[in-house]
């Protein structure tokens, strides 16, 4: 229920959710196509939760927000700091440089949050968390995927003190002195391995369901075929040699059958892990092969039951299990939003401009990825996500309308 306040009877003429990568590469290029946006949201919040230490995985040239090139790139980034900005990007640069990028791009954010959207006459109303409400004609969700952290069955009933998901882990010193189980194969189960080892981890363990680690060589792959290399593999970084140019062309991928969508997908996202991770890993235990048949909480730990036969004890267990899309698990969104989205497997079926089946309400981010193929998971998929938004916007317009909001810095 819309409360109303200050902002009563203000419209916009585009609202973006969302202050992370794929939200200010919405409203840039919103701007740049002469829309009337205003956005919500607090910059890079997510980003801000991640493990300290981490390093993106990303290589150099998919780590640029907005687009490759042009005046918010890292590159650019760098020459105002008057140094190269190391590769692989530690979080604390990167989350630096969005910092950078959102106040020379979009320096008028709206820190306040969007807690209800729902339909109404001409667009949609928004109700946000001081209670002010405020309407739109067109809204862009790019809210990112801290809704969708998934953690499998069989660990509800542990106690929360001995049992999180990675996500919840930004200080990796709080762990210090514990015995730690990790449950993953992926990148974030890797490094986050090795942040707690170097943190102070009394012994760390990774448990690995497929029978082997998939380790990334992209890099030595594109030194071994020399000049080729920036040829056969795209800059935005996803996807493997055969697949990487594909994957980089979002309206190409979407007319592809869904089988073929399906297996490259696969391919593109499968649980993989980074040379310089595996590089620091001396001190951690790494199982493959095993599942967890059985656990519970005993005497103040975890103790589990493998499937291979043997048991393990550990002071806190930590799912790193990763996201599963579910656009309905926004919080913010309506009934009536809910019911006029259609959604297959979680992902709302998008159409050019990345808009949903309800008209005027776009999505980008991971919640895009069945439509537009798995760049759309990563910051890359954000330079042709925007542009298409924007684009679709340009042309689909209504007047502009009266009246302005004011910024909330």
């Amino acid at each position: 229920m819309l409360t109303g306040g200050a902002g009563r009877g203000v419209d916009l003429e585009a609202a973006v959710l969302g202050a992370g990568p794929h939200g200010l590469a919405a409203a840039v290029q919103l701007r740049r196509a002469g829309v009337n946006v205003h956005v919500f949201g607090d910059p890079f919040s997510f980003w801000r939760t991640m493990p300290v230490g981490m390093k993106l995985r990303s290589n150099d040239t998919a780590t640029n927000l907005i687009e490759l090139h042009g005046p918010f790139s890292l590159r650019a980034y760098g020459d105002e700091l008057g140094r190269r900005i190391a590769a692989p990007v530690p979080l604390a640069d990167f989350i630096a440089y969005g910092d950078w990028v959102q106040r020379r791009a979009v320096p008028d954010v709206d820190r306040r949050l969007v807690v209800e959207l729902e339909r109404a006459p001409g667009g949609f109303a928004l109700c946000l968390d001081d209670g002010d409400s405020v309407r739109a004609r067109r809204v862009v969700v790019a809210c990112g995927i801290e809704a969708f952290a998934h953690s499998p069955a069989g660990f509800e009933h542990l106690p929360r003190d001995l049992v999180s998901h990675s996500s919840e882990h930004r200080d990796p010193a709080r762990l210090r002195g514990r015995r730690v189980t990790i449950v993953g194969g992926g990148q974030s189960a890797f490094e986050l391995a090795v942040l707690l080892k170097e943190a102070g981890a009394a012994a760390v363990e990774v448990l690995v369901r497929a029978p082997r680690v998939v380790w990334l060589r992209g890099h030595s792959v594109k030194k071994r075929i020399g000049r080729l290399g920036p040829v056969v593999y795209a800059p935005t970084d996803v996807g493997p040699l055969w697949y990487s140019r594909l994957v980089e062309r979002p309206r190409l991928f979407a007319t592809l059958p869904r089988g073929a969508q399906d297996r490259i997908a696969a391919r593109s996202i499968r649980p993989a892990c980074s040379h310089f991770v595996r590089v620091r890993l001396d001190g951690v235990r790494v199982s493959t092969g095993v599942r967890v048949t059985g656990a519970r909480a005993t005497d103040g730990v975890v103790a589990l039951e493998l499937s291979d036969g043997s048991s393990r004890r550990s002071d806190h267990l930590i799912l790193a299990t990763g996201y599963r899309v579910d656009f309905a698990r926004y919080p913010f969104l309506g009934d009536e939003v809910r019911r006029a989205v259609r959604l297959v497997d979680g992902f709302p079926v998008l159409g050019p401009g990345l808009e949903t089946t309800l008209p005027g309400l776009h999505v980008m981010g991971a919640p895009a990825a069945r439509s537009f193929g798995p760049i759309m998971r990563f910051v890359s998929g954000s330079w042709y996500a925007g542009r298409a938004v924007a684009a679709a916007a340009r042309s689909g317009r209504r007047p502009r309308i009266a009246g302005a909001l004011s910024a909330h810095t």
